[in-house]
């Protein structure tokens, strides 16, 4: 007993670095779900645990007022030439220019190792270059032997609907994960798309997005869930669907909203901002990841404890950029802090983003199947109000 009881005070107490890090890290981890707060304020001092909590609202609040830079109206008066209507002739699948153009659309990939695959499975070419379409990325695939040139392995290759899945993996402080990460490169297929019965009860994701004529998608808002018995219906906070609202807007101090406009970009707000008139999508969520190109999250690797992740972003050359990080899942993934999914994003030049809801919510659905595991293995996803949906190409 006086054993146990000396290394209680021992991992408690102790300001080696690592060890609090990590004593950081389980408090985060309970407190964030109602159900398992009892694991960290019946075994900690409840100063400790205050702290940790005290040290969050700070991180969140530090975020107030940083927001994305809108442009500014065009001024009264201010004429636009129309564009001409484009002539360019059709250009041949198989030439050296649609090629080009494939790779200049999928800059991220290793040619090299493209290369070879072609040459290991020459019948992805059959129909041209605009015509790809590879898929190893369901949960019983072992992915391709394509890489990005960051070394990411590629999971799949949609060219019509250009659509890049890619494999993320690492380690953090000795904990272990991995997820999916989707960079869809059409900004006008993005939209907020509500479940049959939101306000009622919600949809697993691979429904939603089907019913919102998805071929992609992720978890949109949180939910009022009343001791983990909700039925997914109730959005926390404001959300807008093709710019019809739901819910009210969150305005604890450090939430922030996630706004898509009529020109296709994603801006970072806080929740208590008015909606501008341009909006047609948005969510509430927190905290921003990324704001005009800076991370905001820099030095916050215990925010939220390790769990599984969700987050949304848009790159500067207009790409979605949807991660998914597992969880929950010893030997497979354990989950990550958040400054390690914006460090993630800002890997493939994310210039906005901002954290999702995750836990069970963090699961994505791709082309029929969903690519990643939900933190509870009993289900596939978790009833949602929403989900941010993008659609097929024309």
């Amino acid at each position: 007993m006086l054993f146990f009881e000396a290394a209680y005070c021992f991992l408690v107490f102790t300001d080696i670095s690592t060890i609090k890090y990590w004593r950081e890290v389980y408090i985060d981890t309970a407190m964030s779900t109602l159900s398992h707060q009892w694991l960290a304020t019946s075994f900690l001092p409840e100063y400790m645990v205050n702290n940790q909590l005290l040290k969050n609202e700070y991180i969140n609040l530090s975020g107030v007022g940083h927001n994305s830079e809108r442009p500014k109206p065009t001024d009264p008066g201010t004429s636009v030439e129309p564009t001409e209507p484009s002539t360019t002739e059709p250009v041949d699948p198989h030439s050296d220019a649609a090629q080009e153009a494939f790779y200049e659309t999928f800059w991220e990939l290793n040619r090299t190792s493209f290369e070879e695959y072609l040459d290991d499975h020459p019948d992805v070419l059959q129909n041209g270059w605009d015509a790809i379409y590879i898929n190893e990325a369901g949960l019983d695939d072992e992915g391709t032997s394509i890489y990005t040139s960051m070394g990411e392995q590629v999971l799949a290759i949609d060219a019509k609907n250009k659509i890049l899945l890619i494999r993320v993996a690492g380690s953090k402080e000795g904990n272990g994960y991995q997820g999916v990460l989707a960079v869809a490169k059409d900004p006008t297929q993005l939209r907020c798309g509500p479940s049959a019965g939101i306000g009622s009860y919600g949809q697993a994701l691979g429904e939603l997005v089907e019913r919102n004529d998805g071929v992609l998608g992720i978890v949109g808002s949180g939910f009022i869930d009343p001791n983990g018995n909700g039925t997914g219906g109730i959005v926390a906070g404001y959300a807008m669907c093709s710019g019809t609202s739901y819910g009210t807007h969150d305005l604890r101090a450090g939430t922030k909203r996630l706004e898509l406009t009529q020109d296709n970009k994603l801006y970072v707000i806080d929740s208590f901002e008015p909606v501008a008139s341009d909006v047609t999508d948005a969510v509430e969520f927190s905290p921003a990841l990324i704001v005009d190109g800076e991370l905001m999250v820099s030095g916050f690797s215990g925010w939220g404890g390790v769990h599984p992740r969700a987050a949304i972003g848009q790159s500067e050359r207009g790409e979605i950029l949807m991660l998914i990080i597992e969880g929950r899942m010893v030997g497979r993934s354990i989950g990550t802090d958040i400054e390690e999914c914006a460090e993630i994003l800002k890997r493939h030049k994310c210039y906005t983003a901002m954290n999702l809801d995750g836990g069970t919510s963090a699961v994505m659905w791709y082309d029929g199947e969903y690519v990643t595991k939900c933190s509870n293995t009993s289900i596939a996803s978790r009833l949602l109000p929403n989900a941010w949906v993008y659609g097929y190409s024309e």
